[in-house]
This record gives structure tokens, C-alpha cells and sequence, in this order.
């Protein structure tokens, strides 16, 4: 019998859980003030230099374990599979996209909202995902369904219910996904 092995499959994804893992510490450990300085994006002073790093950070932040949780779990389930299919490097361009888009989009039209979490890049793995069997000149019946199960549900919620969720950030990640899916697969 083959011993088993533990291996390290994914780094780009176990690397960004394990920074949000630590970022998620630190705010408790410094009661919220660590979120609020560079890991929660709001409207900031254009002259304050951590304006445009919070663009990127907010990802990495999260307002507690459950919200933490939640999204860890999305990310971990599909991001070593899409690491695996299009390359590490990819997949840190659709963090950070993903990221500076639902960052400029919170700043800009909801002024008053802060906004943290991985939220966005779990929908936009989630869109992304389901490009995986894509062909060029199909559309696939799964991304369709995804799409309309999962943007639907957000735009509903935007629209009716009032909560501390950005169902903007959940659309535009799952924008990006789907944007990035198409292109990635119709080269192929």
C-alpha cells in the first residue's frame, strides 16, 4: 500500500485564506481598528494613500468568524480546481480584480456603505467555475443556470432586502468570473 501524502496544491488559494485567516485575528484582537485602517474600503479622502490600498485589502477582511467561514468555504471547494485549470497566476488576476472593481464600485456609489469580506471573489469563482467545460461557440447549461440562480437571487436581494450584505459586490465578482471564463476558455 502508498503511503499518504499531504501536499500543498493550491497556493495562491491556501495563501489567501490563510492572510484573511490572519487578517480576521488581527481585527479581533484589535477590536475592529485593524478592519477599519486596511481591510474594509469606504469613502476616504482621495489624498490618503490607504484609500487605494483598501481597494485591494477589503477582500482580506471579514466582519467576523461566520462571515469568514462562509466565504473560506466557497474559496477552498472551488478555487484549487480553478487553480489547477487556469494557473496560479490567473487566479491572483481575478482576486485582484475583482477586488479593485468592487472597491471603486462600493466608493463611488454607496459613499456611506463599508464594505469587507471575499464575497465578490467567491461569486466570481463560482461564474468562472462554471465555464470549466466550456467550448468555443457553446454556452454552457450550467453557467445559464448559475448565472440566473445565483445573480438573480442578488439582484432580488438588492431590491427588497435591506441588510449589511453587497449584493453589488456579489454581482460585479460574478461579472468578472464570467467575464474572465468566457475569454480564458474561448482561447482554448
Amino acid at each position: 500500500m502508498k503511503k499518504l501524502k499531504i501536499t500543498f496544491n493550491s497556493p495562491v488559494v491556501l495563501g489567501f485564506m490563510f492572510i484573511s485567516f490572519m487578517t480576521l485575528f488581527l481585527n479581533v484582537l484589535t477590536l475592529g481598528k485593524s478592519n477599519a485602517l486596511l481591510f474594509m474600503t469606504y469613502h476616504s479622502a482621495l489624498t490618503d494613500p490607504l484609500t487605494y490600498v483598501r481597494l485591494f485589502t477589503h477582500v482580506l477582511g471579514h466582519a467576523g468568524w461566520e462571515h469568514y467561514i462562509g466565504n473560506a468555504a466557497y474559496i477552498l471547494l472551488l478555487g484549487p480546481m480553478l487553480e489547477e485549470k487556469y494557473g496560479s497566476k490567473e487566479i491572483v488576476y481575478v482576486i485582484l480584480i475583482t477586488a479593485m472593481v468592487t472597491g471603486v464600485m462600493n466608493y463611488i456609489f454607496f459613499p456611506g456603505v463599508a464594505l469587507c469580506g471575499a464575497s465578490g471573489v467567491v461569486f466570481a469563482f463560482i461564474l468562472l467555475t462554471s465555464f470549466t467545460n466550456f467550448k468555443n461557440g457553446e454556452i454552457p447549461v450550467t453557467f445559464i443556470l448559475v448565472a440566473v440562480i445565483y445573480l438573480g437571487q442578488q439582484v432580488y436581494e438588492g431590491i427588497s432586502i435591506q441588510d449589511n450584505i453587497s449584493n453589488l459586490s456579489h454581482v460585479v465578482g460574478g461579472i468578472i468570473g464570467s467575464i474572465v471564463g468566457y475569454r480564458k476558455n474561448k482561447k482554448r
